[in-house]
């Protein structure tokens, strides 16, 4: 093979990756407090963004409305909901049919991540929003360990093939932790989870010899997505979850060189409660030979 013909060869390559891997389009429109109508401008940019999508390789459509920290609980869950309604009724005057469009959710509020006067009011600004994530029909390609890694993840999950603490831990063995439960599109767990985090801490501390990975979940989001963490206003919640579970492993005298942390969205529900998909799961990746213990 010439120079000429090899370097032909990668980029054709190169673009094959680029041009079929799966994309997803995204658009942020945002509101005027305790309003759901859009100002003339956000309209504007909003109708730039449908006219450029290529209507007939639509896949789905979700989009997600949010408020600002204020207002009650119930009143911040509505406004949402009437946020995400006005952007799904624009979409359908537009041609787009209601049948692609999978999710039209209010979230309810997102929290100031920082505390002080000069960047509150801008936060606030930037959290009453619908997000719009748009998915186009592309075939999607993944690498050899990515695919080995969804196999492995979706057999564990349809066979209920777990392990607990009590057996005994070899490579390739995972953990699921179901009393550690997060609260609701938050990446903090709720209060009566702390006992087993501590259980969990403790144990990995008398068996400093296993190597892990820290796998974060959420679920009811589309497509396997992510889903946005109310606390940061990120979608990368599952990733936060585990982050958490690391952060609080660490803190409690688990060396940060025996685990890495990932999140794999809401590629692999459980099934039954959905409260049980919000979840993390250890993945034993190494279990080192217990040192000789000295005479």
């Amino acid at each position: 093979m010439s120079i000429k013909h090899f370097y032909l060869h990668i980029v054709f390559a190169l673009c094959s990756v680029i041009c079929v891997a799966q994309v997803d389009r995204s658009h942020e429109t945002f509101f005027d407090t305790d309003q759901y109508d859009l100002i003339l401008k956000e309209t504007a940019k909003l109708n730039r963004f449908i006219a450029s999508l290529p209507k007939d390789k639509i896949e789905d459509i979700s989009i997600y409305g949010y408020c600002d920290d204020r207002g009650s609980d119930a009143y911040n869950k509505k406004l949402s909901q009437q946020r995400a309604d006005a952007i799904k009724a624009i979409f359908s005057a537009q041609g787009v049919p209601d049948s692609i469009i999978k999710n039209s959710d209010g979230k309810g509020e997102l929290l100031l991540t920082r505390l002080d006067d000069i960047t509150n009011e801008i936060q606030r600004k930037l959290n009453r929003k619908v997000e719009i994530i748009v998915s186009i029909k592309q075939p999607r390609i993944i690498s050899e360990e990515e695919e080995k890694t969804e196999k492995e993840l979706t057999t564990a999950v349809e066979e209920k093939r777990y392990k607990s603490f009590s057996d005994t831990i070899v490579k390739g063995d995972r953990i699921l932790l179901e009393n550690i439960l997060f609260k609701i599109n938050y990446s903090y767990i709720r209060g009566s989870s702390y006992k087993s985090l501590r259980q969990l801490a403790k144990y990995l501390k008398e068996h400093d010899n296993i190597i892990f990975k820290i796998q974060g979940h959420v679920c009811c989001i589309g497509k396997g997505r992510d889903a946005i963490d109310l606390k940061t206003g990120k979608r990368n919640l599952s990733v936060a979850r585990a982050k958490f579970v690391y952060d609080y492993l660490s803190k409690n005298g688990v060396s940060k060189k025996r685990m890495r942390y990932e999140g794999f969205g809401s590629k692999y529900p459980l099934g039954g409660d959905t409260k049980l998909d919000r979840r993390v799961e250890i993945l034993v990746t190494y279990v080192k030979k217990p040192k000789p213990k000295k005479k």
